[in-house]
């Protein structure tokens, strides 16, 4: 009995090594792929654009909004500028990421990744990262350029700031995974912006993400305090508006223990559904599949797939 105990706990530590070895390959290789996207993104005048698109509009519609906040002494342009942040976040998780992720598997780089050991994991990570920094680099642009052209808001002390890190991180987490399994479901790269944005834009109107919710019905509102969009927002006002502008919100508070408990809650169900939607999708995907993917796409005259990397 002692020599059997002994070799169960040689084998379970060997086991264990062994998936601790594993994962730091899954987090290596998939670093390594992320910075490989990282510098191709950096390198594509054309995705670049896009994002720097984006902070253009919001300066634009920031500078043009006059009056202040009704009730405070809040500029009406600093709730504008929080609201396009939080949209950022957003629409980097859960509409370019999708988009990402249903061309890279038209390109047949979802195949070879699963034949790969360890591959799913490490493209999981490799997006993950890129979209993080992705993010941080447009936040941090849109928060710059606002205080500079349009005197936007920045988070005032160190517990703003602290505000501002966590509403991130958690927004992102809230959408990234979920844009992962909707990249999993989706049909093709052609329309999966029209499946889409169409949601995304209704979200952004019915959350008060740039102009106050408050004007709209009352069952609207509920039904857009199902989404993440909502309280990300509503966290990184808190962050960047004087406290004395929370009269304005709905509840009358920023809530911002609601703000974490509803950003968890989507970030748990994200995980929950990316993990087993993406290994289905990759379950799905043959050789077979992505010639005649490349076969069609000859035929209607767009050209064949370019294999990703």
């Amino acid at each position: 009995m002692s020599v059997q105990t002994t070799e169960t706990a040689r084998t379970t530590r060997a086991t264990g090594k062994s998936a601790a070895r594993n994962v730091r390959r899954h987090w290596r290789t998939g670093a390594l792929r992320g910075g490989v996207e990282l510098r191709h993104l950096l390198r594509n005048p054309r995705e670049m654009s896009g994002h720097l698109t984006n902070v253009a509009v919001a300066l634009l519609i920031a500078a043009h909004v006059g009056g202040g906040v009704p009730g405070t002494d809040t500029p009406a342009a600093h709730p504008v500028i929080a609201g396009f942040a939080a949209w950022l976040l957003f629409q980097i998780g859960l509409i370019n990421l999708p988009q990402m992720l249903v061309t890279e598997r038209e390109e047949g780089v979802l195949l070879r990744m699963r034949a790969t050991p360890g591959g799913i994991p490490a493209l999981l990570i490799a997006k993950s990262l890129l979209v993080t920094v992705t993010a941080a680099g447009t936040l941090a642009l849109l928060l710059a350029a606002a205080a500079l052209v349009v005197d936007g808001p920045l988070p005032q002390g160190p517990g703003g700031w602290l505000t501002l890190l966590w509403v991130t991180v958690l927004g992102l987490l809230a959408v990234v995974p979920l844009g992962a399994a909707i990249g999993a479901v989706l049909p093709n790269p052609r329309e999966a912006l029209a499946l889409i944005m169409l949601p995304a834009i209704g979200l952004l109107i019915a959350s008060g993400t740039v102009f106050p919710a408050t004007s709209l019905p009352l069952p609207v509102q509920r039904a857009a305090a199902v989404f993440p969009l909502k309280w990300t927002a509503q966290g990184l006002r808190s962050a960047l508006l004087p406290d004395s502008a929370r009269a304005a919100e709905a509840a009358g508070s920023w809530e911002l223990p609601t703000v974490a408990l509803v950003l968890t809650a989507w970030a748990v169900l994200g995980f929950l559904l990316a993990i087993p939607l993406l290994r289905r999708a990759a379950r799905r995907e043959s050789g077979s599949r992505l010639a005649a993917r490349l076969h069609r796409a000859e035929r209607s005259g767009a050209g064949p797939a370019q294999p990703g990397g």
